[in-house]
């Protein structure tokens, strides 16, 4: 685990081509997909893509890589969680 956050970030990029070929690096993890819609974590935060008859061509994870293909309406990064301190933190700390 402490090796997982002493590792640089990879590089991120999105690369949409039109609208029916996306490719992604800089992916730590795929938390879910189906045909409406991809959750990647990526270094930059959460990435939701939306769209129609998706399908993943490609996942390399240790290589931080997918390429999805099918219909993409939408893609939006969500805000990483704040990390908030617990009771204990707050009374002790």
């Amino acid at each position: 685990m402490a090796e997982e956050r002493n590792r640089p970030a990879m590089p991120h990029h999105v690369i949409l081509e039109g609208r029916s070929r996306l490719s992604v690096s800089g992916v730590e993890d795929v938390e879910s997909f189906d045909e409406s819609g991809v959750v990647l974590l990526t270094g930059k935060g959460p990435l939701i893509i939306r769209g129609a008859g998706l399908r993943v061509g490609k996942l390399s994870i240790d290589g931080g890589e997918i390429h999805v293909e099918g219909r993409v309406d939408a893609m939006q990064y969500e805000d990483l969680p704040e990390h908030k301190p617990g009771m204990w933190s707050r009374l002790f700390g």
